[in-house]
């Protein structure tokens, strides 16, 4: 099928390169011509496992295309997916205006094209709060009498593993309103599903709303568990035994139940303060959701105070150690990381920062230019007054602690994702912090452990 990609972000090029692999003829549509004349060149404008090479490979085979002609790429498509940015506004709605204005160009070329054409599917994939698509459908109807289809269908693509989520997926969601429209869906995803895992073919505010839900509940997740570690740093509970207790029920499982210093990306913060908004524009508090917020926003904070505490509140003219900027592994997208919030927090209090991360560093340029970076891991921690880690990059579970003693003005390590040990940071003589669990420079009765 010719199918086209309406943004190239990360839903877009995630897409179009993974329905490509299929045998699709997919074009990628965007207006920043830079991005499209880099795609060109088989360069990736953003870092994803494994996404580069299938792009270099499919484009070769002349299956993926990238271009800024919107006449060209509406106008040859039979399936359009639009894949542009929702960001947040100042009250944390949705903005739509980028979803409302590719629908506004869809709708002039299916005018064009006359009512003889074979009906086009227009696919909202961007996150949009409930009743979007109506609103998209209705617009497009306003501008033609020519016929088409219409239909929602949410991404769950995790960062870092989103090429193994979408050949892999759990479940394919589409909201649909023609029969038409579900067989062209369920053609398009069959060959990601003959494991077995379903496609749901149900109303499109349904569809809209399974996106928000399962967002909304992973985020709950999240925040519940960095709840209880705050609970159990003021108790002096370890939360790591707390977990595995409570994790061992069934009924809860150990999904997205790890603590740390709080969900950030482009996900879980724009879509949790979506569904607060949804809420508020019909008179309903989502106090749940508005919690969970609270909660991540905090959970920064309360760590920033553990790090000044042990200063004695005085950072002035000390240099701080940061490993990880992205807010996850295998990526090098920094909106809304923890990381960055603690480093602006630093440089406030007249502390200097100076970062490492693999792939991240030239975001981290952008947003943070005071922040001096680093190219090695090591190099970072050289002459620092301590090390703060706030990405669970597998480049820093096991480093030469050694070293690190060594070149550390003062063995502090304060640890944002629990990565290493208790007992190794007591014998090797650092003071550590980890979320939840007890200092190891205080008295207690597990330290071995």
């Amino acid at each position: 099928m010719k199918l086209t990609m309406v943004g190239t972000g990360y839903v877009g090029l995630v897409t179009g390169a993974c329905f490509s692999s299929t045998g699709n003829d997919v074009t990628c549509l965007d207006i920043d011509e830079e991005k499209i004349a880099r795609l060109n060149r088989g360069e990736s404008p953003i870092y994803e496992p494994g996404l580069s090479e299938m792009i270099t490979r499919n484009a070769r085979a002349g299956r993926l295309h990238f271009t800024t002609d919107k006449d060209q790429a509406y106008r040859d498509a039979q399936v359009i997916f639009i894949c542009v940015g929702t960001p947040s506004g100042d009250d944390g709605a949705a903005d739509l205006q980028y979803v409302f204005g590719v629908a506004e160009e869809i709708a002039a070329v299916i005018d064009a094209l006359g009512p003889n054409q074979n009906p086009k599917l227009v696919v909202v994939k961007s996150t949009v709060p409930v009743g979007t698509t109506h609103e998209v459908r209705d617009l497009i109807r306003s501008k033609t009498d020519a016929p088409f289809h219409i239909a929602n269908n949410p991404e769950f693509l995790k960062e870092g593993a989103a090429i193994n989520d979408f050949m892999k997926p759990d479940r394919v969601v589409c909201g649909v309103e023609s029969d038409e429209a579900g067989e062209m869906m369920n053609y398009l995803y069959e060959p990601f599903v003959r494991q077995g895992n379903p496609i749901f073919l149900m109303d499109v505010r349904s569809s809209e709303m399974v996106k928000y839900a399962s967002n909304a509940m992973l985020a709950a997740k999240i925040s519940f568990i960095n709840e209880i570690s705050t609970l159990c740093e003021h108790y002096g509970a370890d939360i790591k035994f707390v977990r595995e207790g409570m994790c061992s029920d069934r009924r809860i499982g150990n999904q997205f139940l790890y603590p740390g210093l709080g969900y950030g990306g482009s996900c879980f913060p724009k879509d949790t303060q979506a569904v607060i908004g949804m809420g508020r524009r019909v008179g309903f508090e989502c106090q749940l959701n508005a919690a969970v917020h609270d909660v991540n926003q905090n959970q920064r904070q309360n760590f920033w105070k553990r790090i000044r505490e042990h200063y004695g509140d005085d950072l002035a003219g000390l240099t701080l150690a940061f490993w990880g900027v992205a807010f996850k592994p295998e990526t090098d997208d920094i909106r809304e990381a923890p990381a960055v919030d603690l480093m602006r927090a630093a440089l406030d209090v007249g502390a200097k920062v100076r970062a490492f991360d693999p792939v991240a560093l030239d975001n981290l340029s952008r947003e943070l230019p005071d922040a001096e970076r680093v190219s090695d891991m090591y190099e970072a921690i050289e002459g620092a007054d301590g090390l703060v880690v706030c990405t669970e990059w597998t480049d820093f579970r096991q480093p030469d602690f050694g070293t690190i003693a060594e070149r550390l003005n003062q063995r502090v390590i304060f640890d944002g994702r629990n990565i290493y040990r208790r007992s190794e940071m007591k014998r090797l003589g650092f003071s550590y912090y980890a979320v939840g669990r007890p200092p190891v420079n205080q008295p207690d009765t597990l330290a071995s452990m």
